[in-house]
Parts: C-alpha cells; sequence; structure tokens
C-alpha cells in the first residue's frame, strides 16, 4: 500500500538475493491487447510494448529520460549529417539467426514503408552499413533528436522476414489492419517470444533462453496478458489476486488500490495529450476558425479532469506539456459558453448543427465518459452529436478511414519533443512523408509545418524552442483541434512485483527485466 513517482534501484539486488530463480508466470491485465504483432503496423502504445518485450532497440529511455544501449554499444556523431552506432556482438535472434548490420540497414528500409512510422524518419535518408557490427545513421541535414528516434528502431530478424509465404504473399509487406505473415509471426532479439495468442483474450510471453542481456535481473519466466477492457473487474481482478500487475487504474479506484493489502499504487506525471479532432474535409462549418474556436471554447475541458478524471490529469490549452521546449506558458484554456454562443453567431451557426463522433472505450482513461461529456458540452451551442464509442481494435480501422465528423486521439510524443505532436496530429497531411498520419481533422496550415521544419534542422534548443511555442500559438489561435488534458499514468501490482522499477513516463514498462521476490 505504497505510492511510487520516482523508481527505486532494488531490482539487481533482488536478483542476487533469489539466487536468480525465474517466477513460474506473472499475470497481466491491460485495458486492451495489441493489435498486431507487426512492431511497424501501428504506431501505439501497446505496438511498443510489444516491441519492447519481444524485439530490442538500438538504444531506449531511461526512467529519467537519459539513453541506454541496447542494441548498440555506443555511438558517436562522426560529421554533422552521420551517427555511427556499433552493434553489439554475439547477439541471437528467437529464430536463432545471429544479429547482424544487415537487420539494421532492412528494418530501417521497412520503417520507411511504413504509413505509420516513415514520418518519425523523415529527415533520415539512409542506413550505412560499414560493417558486419557497424551503421552509419545519415540524415539530409543535421538534425537534434537522433538518439530520440533510434529508441524506435527494433531490429526484425531480416532472414526470417524476407521471402514468400506459401501462398506467395512477401514476408515484409505491411498490412494495415490486416493479414499478414508479420502481423501474425515474429522473431527478435527481446526477452520474450510469443508463445499463443487469440486476440481479445490472452497473448502469452515465454522467457527466451537464448536473450543476450545476461546482465537484466528479470526473473520472470512466463508473462500472461489479459486484456480487461471494463475498470471494475480489471481491478477486482487485481484486488482478488487473480491477476499480478494492472494497467491503468482508473482515478475512482486510486484510493481503493492505494489502500488494499499487499498490493502497490504506481503513479507517475503523464504526457500524454487527449484531444479531439474536427474533419474540415467532412463538415464545412469546421472549415471557419470562428467554429472550431467556438467548440474549444464550449468544451469545459477543467471540469472533464475535476469530475470525470477525479483530478488525475492536467488541464491542457496545448498539445506541448510543461517541461518540453515547445511549451507556452501564455496559451491558457479557455471554456467560456458565452463566448462560444457569440462565436457561433458570428459565423453564422446560432442554430448550430448536427455531427459524428467517434471514441475508444479502451484506450484512453475513461475515454468514453469524456467523450460523453464533450458530446453533451457541444448540445449547449446547438450542435447535435451522434456518438459512437468502441473498442480500440475497431476504432483504429476507423480512424485511418476518418470515418466520423469529430474522432479522439490521445498522443505522447514519440521522440519526447513537441515537434513530434505537430507532426503527427496537426501537419498538413502527406502520405508521401508520413506527416499528418493521424491527423483525422484533416487541418493544413503551411506556415505552422514550416515552424516544424525548421525546428528539426536546428540545433541550437533556445532557437527550437522559439519556434516551437510560436507553432503552439498558432495553432491555439486555429484552434486546429481540441486540448482536453495530459492524462496521469497508474498502475497496480502485488507488492512481490517490485513493478516501481521497470515502468517509466513513456508508457510501457521494461518487463524484461521484471523481478518477482518470493
Amino acid at each position: 500500500m505504497k505510492k511510487f513517482t520516482t523508481g527505486v534501484a532494488t531490482a539487481a539486488l533482488l536478483a542476487v538475493l533469489s539466487g536468480g530463480a525465474f517466477a513460474e508466470t506473472v499475470r497481466v491485465a491491460y485495458d486492451a491487447d495489441p493489435v498486431s504483432l507487426d512492431p511497424y503496423e501501428q504506431l501505439s502504445g501497446g505496438t511498443l510494448q510489444l516491441s519492447h518485450m519481444v524485439f530490442d532497440p538500438l538504444v531506449r529511455w531511461t526512467k529519467d529520460l537519459q539513453f541506454e544501449a541496447r542494441l548498440a554499444e555506443s555511438w558517436e556523431q562522426i560529421d554533422e549529417n552521420t551517427m555511427r552506432f556499433k552493434l553489439r556482438e554475439g547477439v541471437k535472434f528467437h529464430s536463432g539467426n545471429d544479429f547482424t548490420a544487415k537487420d539494421i540497414d532492412w528494418t530501417f528500409d521497412r520503417i520507411k514503408e511504413s504509413a505509420d512510422f516513415k514520418g518519425i524518419f523523415t529527415p533520415f535518408t539512409d542506413v550505412e552499413v560499414v560493417d558486419d557490427y557497424t551503421v552509419d545513421l545519415k540524415t539530409a541535414a543535421p538534425y537534434p533528436l537522433i538518439l530520440h528516434t533510434a529508441t524506435y528502431i527494433f531490429a526484425m530478424d531480416s532472414a526470417y522476414y524476407s521471402g514468400t509465404t506459401d501462398d506467395g504473399k512477401d514476408k515484409a509487406e505491411i498490412v494495415k489492419h490486416g493479414d499478414s505473415f508479420a502481423s501474425r509471426n515474429m522473431s527478435g532479439t527481446g526477452p520474450y517470444i510469443v508463445t499463443d495468442r487469440e486476440q481479445g483474450v490472452k497473448v502469452t510471453f515465454d522467457r527466451f533462453d537464448g536473450y543476450w542481456d545476461t546482465a537484466s535481473p528479470g526473473n520472470v519466466d512466463e508473462i500472461i496478458l489479459t486484456p480487461i477492457k471494463e475498470d471494475p473487474t480489471r481491478v477486482a481482478a487485481l484486488l482478488s489476486g487473480d491477476v499480478d500487475f494492472i494497467a491503468p487504474v482508473p482515478p475512482t479506484d486510486l484510493d481503493r488500490v492505494d489502500k488494499a493489502e499487499g498490493v502497490n499504487l504506481i503513479t507517475m506525471p503523464g504526457t500524454r495529450i487527449i484531444t479531439f479532432q474536427m474533419n474540415q474535409e467532412r463538415v464545412e462549418a469546421f472549415k471557419d476558425k470562428r467554429v472550431r474556436q467556438a467548440i474549444d471554447y464550449a468544451v469545459n475541458n477543467a471540469g472533464i479532469v475535476d469530475r470525470i478524471m477525479r483530478g488525475f490529469g492536467t488541464v491542457a490549452a496545448q498539445a506541448s506539456p510543461e517541461g518540453y521546449l515547445g511549451y507556452n506558458p501564455d496559451l491558457t484554456p479557455r471554456f467560456d459558453l458565452d463566448k462560444a454562443k457569440a462565436l457561433m453567431a458570428e459565423a453564422g451557426y446560432a442554430d448550430g448543427f448536427s455531427i459524428t463522433m467517434m471514441a475508444p472505450n479502451n484506450r484512453y482513461v475513461n475515454d468514453d465518459r469524456i467523450a460523453q461529456a464533450v458530446a453533451s458540452m457541444l448540445s449547449q451551442i446547438n450542435i447535435t452529436v451522434d456518438l459512437q464509442t468502441m473498442p480500440k481494435a475497431q476504432y483504429w480501422p476507423k480512424f485511418d478511414e476518418r470515418a466520423a465528423d469529430m474522432m479522439m486521439i490521445g498522443w505522447h510524443a514519440d521522440t519526447e519533443d513537441s515537434a513530434n505532436f505537430h507532426q503527427f496530429l496537426s501537419a498538413c497531411p502527406d502520405a508521401d512523408t508520413g506527416n499528418g498520419q493521424y491527423n483525422s481533422g484533416n487541418f493544413c496550415n503551411p506556415e505552422t509545418d514550416k515552424l516544424m521544419d525548421m525546428s528539426n534542422t536546428e540545433t541550437d534548443p533556445a532557437k527550437r524552442g522559439e519556434a516551437l511555442q510560436k507553432l503552439e500559438a498558432m495553432l491555439y489561435d486555429e484552434a486546429a483541434f481540441i486540448p482536453l488534458h495530459w492524462q496521469n499514468l497508474a498502475w497496480g501490482a502485488k507488492d512481490n512485483m517490485n513493478a516501481e522499477d521497470i515502468v517509466n513516463a513513456l508508457n510501457f514498462p521494461y518487463f524484461g527485466d521484471l523481478v518477482v521476490s518470493e
């Protein structure tokens, strides 16, 4: 019954005390399971969690947001457009194949074909193989976020994923929300192998006997991930002992979990922004800045945080949270119902109009209740909302179709940098570059895109910050999207799980390093 906000470095000691013995099984309950086994099919938290369990990145984030060597042992900037990585030798894929530089080269080429991931890699031109265990990551111009981006290069087994299936399909093909070899089969270098998977029911991970990281204190032999969408059921499963670890703990149950015997509540401030986007190609009124502003004024995001989130979130007026270079302290939430009504009348929509709205019901904390609240708030300015909520496995295909007039999207900056929010959520949609991949509102302002592009080549933090704060101010003025709040993080685990050592602000616990004590 203790609450942690920072990690405690006890894992290695516990491993020694336990003699390195492996726990038989850890039972994990999330609100949803990964929608695919392909690490580059969908850019989402569920995919990244899976990738850190089954694959390995070149480098990864530490709890204090520094960089830690993984498949890359070391790195150095050898010229303004080249970062050289020395790769770890003696690493085996789950298939038994050796990991070498050719796998990083092959993975990079595949990433550049991914509709979801290629936007992150727009500044990069190539991976050049220097020798079997050295690669050069090349950029078109000086880029300040090379290591940030390298955390997304998860080595895939090029030999395993090359060739064709028995029915003649390319094993490397990326099929969004479809059936492909990579969506059903995996060979990574990570601590776990997927041995059983039934979508929506459970995923079983078994420890990889040949895992390269012998220094890892992790002692868990098997992890069974069960999706439990309903918050009360998930919490009840933890408190009854049916599962060992859950995420998320809903705001309504924080106190209950915190006070429960034999259970730890672990909390951490979050940087994932929860938003709604307004599709200007579907609704003519959304092309009018005054209507978009009216919707922003009509949404009481402070009330949502207070009543629905029980205070477990931070009210937002922009995408960048405090601490990011782009955070603009001059931007404040603007709930004002009278102002909203006046803007609707000024735009010629005093009588309102009708729209459709979609949101997931198991992706973000209280997502369905938040959507219901926003729909109700819009009725106050005569906007009638036809709301549909659905599990994320059904929601993401609908999102990609832009199937509703307003759609919910949450985003944690993939590079821990402000430019990433704009690149995916509000940049002019461009299928070639991947910019605007999650911009279901089809907002487009070339001037904000120029600021983003400038920030991606500027290495002076002060100049980057100035450009990114100006970008946030322009998006605020345009009401490019409706910012709600930054979602805090909460996990629940049995006392002996030592889960505080593996969680992080990016919200993909490093289960490979999990130590269960007796």
